[in-house]
């Protein structure tokens, strides 16, 4: 009839029906619940991993400055002992030194090495003169000669950054161990600095020409896990509000008034 207005409607869809989503909406659904399982395993196994293979450590004082300040939070990795290189700052224990407290250090000579102070400033390992950046800048090697020791076999020879204050191997040369540690008493070789964020250890490459230095723990590994996981689930758990916000809008564009006939 001349006056009167009709409304038409898109077809529905021969996938779908009155009560359920079409299908591509229910695959997104079970797709997105799969992100989010996923998400879940690897932010939860991030953690857990973390956990299992790193401790923190708060350090009281500042014989590491400036590499690790006073106060600072870091990650030490779990290892042995047998894993400890030149140049790797550890955390250990050793009641000759400090009872009842973790000690951390940076070791300078292992069992075997001859290691001596100083010559033009610098420390002396096997003969060859050690760059350590990672001192005080235009600071020495050590503040006085403390001559020529040989590290015992399955022993350690240590040093703190700061070498002025630092009560490390050269405070203890006339124990009878000649101030060295037993690679036994390591607990941790510490990854990075956690608090303040100063991120990883750089590994301390004077020392490579005296054998291979170790390699830096799964921490970044573990880190990516996390963030890749939390991505995940936001990503997942966001699919049904935008999914449904899309599916409203595409609802009120399905409809469209008639031309009067």
């Amino acid at each position: 009839m001349g006056g009167q207005s009709t409304t038409r409607t898109a077809p529905r869809s021969s996938s779908g029906g009155t009560g359920n989503g079409p299908a591509g909406s229910r695959t997104g659904d079970r797709v997105s619940g799969l992100v989010i399982a996923l998400g879940l395993i690897l932010f939860l196994g991030g953690f857990v991993w973390g956990a299992v293979v790193y401790r923190p450590y708060t350090v009281p004082t500042s014989s590491m400055s400036p590499t690790i300040g006073v106060g600072d939070r870091v990650l030490g990795q779990r290892v042995d002992g047998s894993e400890v290189r030149r140049g790797d700052v550890v955390v250990f224990n050793d009641t000759s030194w400090v009872k009842g407290s973790a000690v951390v250090k940076r070791v300078v000579a292992v069992g075997g090495d001859t290691v001596s102070c100083c010559t033009n400033g610098k420390l002396t390992v096997n003969g060859k003169q050690i760059d350590e950046p990672y001192l005080p800048k235009g600071s020495l090697a050590e503040i006085t000669d403390f001559g020529t020791v040989t590290v015992p076999k399955g022993r350690l020879f240590l040093l703190g950054d700061e070498r002025q204050g630092s009560l490390d191997s050269t405070a203890h040369l006339t124990d009878a161990a000649s101030g060295t540690v037993a690679r036994s008493a390591v607990v941790a070789r510490v990854d990075a600095v956690i608090w303040p964020m100063k991120g990883l250890l750089q590994r301390p490459t004077g020392f490579e020409e005296l054998g291979p230095l170790s390699t830096p723990g799964p921490l970044r590994t573990i880190e990516g896990m996390i963030v890749i996981g939390a991505a995940l689930v936001l990503g997942g758990a966001a699919y049904g509000p935008v999914a449904k916000l899309f599916g409203r809008s595409r609802g009120r564009t399905a409809t469209e008034p008639a031309s009067a006939r």
